[in-house]
């Protein structure tokens, strides 16, 4: 979708949406309108108890500048959400046959209207997205059809602001399209591909097989990928804007590209929906592309340990011992519990390679992170209290929310061995919370680190108020706006 800002607005045939903000609908909130079509809102806004709330939208067909036209009022609510207004315009209008819709702000936009403007741009970019690569029979009405949106009254910082915006939008998309291919289609090797051409931007792409992983003694990651034909890839991408000599900070992602359980099988219902198993990749190839396009002044290594886990002949059984690379002994109670498994040799990949400061790592790890919280928040863990200040700061700021759960030493203990140094599983209670510990193990002394569990959070059954079903691409603004916030060089 093409994204245009006007002082004015264009005499080419558009559809027109005004925005509102709460209690206007009697003043100046239609100034836009002239007054034939300001009766005319006002009927239809009452007709729909509408009063410019939140991502609401009413629609009627009015005349403005001697056209009759499709006519949108779309509310901001008290807060002055200009991105869920976006994004309902974009829900609204992506099928409806028309080419171009001009919003129209400037009533409404008090504070900043180029923020305004960039963040209703940014909802309406995200809202529009959609994979249908796959769907070679659409009717003509299902097919999008809005190509492009044009936005008045944001001022001549506008643009500028976008050129930032559009590369976290970039960067969200990407990781909606690694998540959402299926798994005959993405798998290690492939994912590898889908983020060689980060090079371009200025991504340093590095990538480790099977055999270079066995050197390094990464008999956990490799435990899970033993099992399929798929050759396992550690891949290591790295954004360096600062021409520095600090440390980065590391982003690590669980990439299991389908997961069915290993020997530990799943049940087939719903198995499909294990494609998106890699979201923690996905989420940091994302991150890695939004930085590279906006350029950010930041030193950030992404890491993603990908991996299939499949229930071959050869695959890892329930009971088995194996090595990390960190030298410590896992009992592998449960091949089902294969994430924490990849994790746990990407992580100590990257702090023997890197000695980075500072550890993000991302997962759909736990089923019981969905029990604990839904789709509401991103579970989180950490080992340091300003760090995981820092994450819900970032969260609450771009929406994608964390819930701080907790860690400590009685948790630790049940997940000890009696014939290894730990088991990949504890009880059942509280299984997102020993999933965390048993990563906690693999973190050196002196790295503040914090766990994502998102399990939750990558995919949705139902539409939300920037994406339509499926992919989310959760992850993405938080850890751009983390970077930004705490470790960007300010010019």
């Amino acid at each position: 979708m093409r994204i245009r800002f006007a002082d004015s607005r264009p005499a080419a045939t558009h559809a027109l949406a005004i925005t509102v903000a709460p209690g206007t609908l009697d003043g100046a909130g239609l100034s836009g309108l002239p007054e034939s079509g300001r009766l005319l809102a006002r009927t239809a806004a009452s007709a729909n108890r509408f009063d410019g709330e939140t991502g609401s939208v009413v629609e009627f067909v009015g005349e403005t500048d001697g056209v009759h036209r499709r006519l949108l009022l779309v509310g901001v609510g008290a807060k002055n959400d200009y991105e869920r207004a976006g994004a309902a315009l974009a829900a609204k209008l992506l099928v409806s046959g028309e080419k171009t819709l001009v919003v129209d702000i400037s009533a409404s936009a008090s504070g900043s209207p180029v923020e305004a403007a960039v963040s209703l741009a940014f909802g309406a970019v995200l809202r529009s997205w959609r994979h249908d690569v796959y769907r070679t029979r659409l009717d003509t009405k299902q097919r999008p059809s809005l190509d492009e949106v044009v936005i008045v009254g944001g001022g001549a910082d506008a643009p500028g602001l976008w050129a930032a915006r559009e590369s976290v939008a970039e960067g969200v998309m990407f990781t909606r399209e690694l998540i959402t291919e299926p798994a005959n289609i993405l798998y290690p090797q492939s994912f590898v591909e889908r983020c060689r051409p980060l090079a371009e931007l200025g991504v340093k792409v590095e990538v480790l097989g099977r055999d270079a992983m066995a050197a390094q003694g990464m008999g956990a990651l490799l435990g899970v990928a033993q099992g399929s034909v798929r050759e396992p890839q550690l891949l290591v991408m790295r954004w360096d804007g600062t021409s520095g000599t600090e440390p980065p900070v590391a982003l690590v992602g669980k990439g299991v590209t389908f997961d069915t359980g290993g020997i530990s099988i799943k049940p087939a219902a719903g198995m499909e929906d294990m494609k998106w198993d890699m979201g923690g990749a996905g989420a940091v190839a994302g991150t890695m592309k939004a930085l590279a396009l906006r350029k950010a002044r930041a030193h950030v290594v992404g890491i993603c340990g990908l991996v299939e886990n499949m229930p071959d002949g050869n695959a890892q059984r329930p009971g088995d011992v194996v090595t990390s690379m960190s030298g410590q002994t896992i009992e592998v109670i449960n091949t089902d519990a294969e994430g924490r498994l990849v994790l746990c040799d990407a992580l100590t990949w990257v702090q023997k390679h890197y000695s980075p400061k500072t550890v993000i790592d991302l997962a759909t790890l736990t089923g019981a992170m969905i029990i604990s919280l839904g789709s509401e928040y991103g579970g989180m863990f950490a080992n340091d209290d300003a760090l995981a200040d820092q994450l819900l700061a970032a969260g609450t700021a771009v929406g994608d929310k964390l819930w701080r759960m907790p860690l400590g030493d009685p948790y630790d203990k049940l997940i000890d061995s009696p014939i290894a140094d730990m088991k990949n599983v504890g009880p059942r209670e509280g299984g997102s919370i020993t999933a965390a510990q048993f990563i906690k193990r693999f973190v050196d002394d002196g790295v503040r680190w914090a766990h994502l569990d998102i399990a939750g959070m990558v995919w949705a059954s139902k539409p939300g108020a920037t994406w339509d079903k499926g992919a989310t691409g959760y992850g993405v603004r938080l850890l751009d706006r983390f970077i930004a916030d705490n470790f960007e060089i300010k010019a």
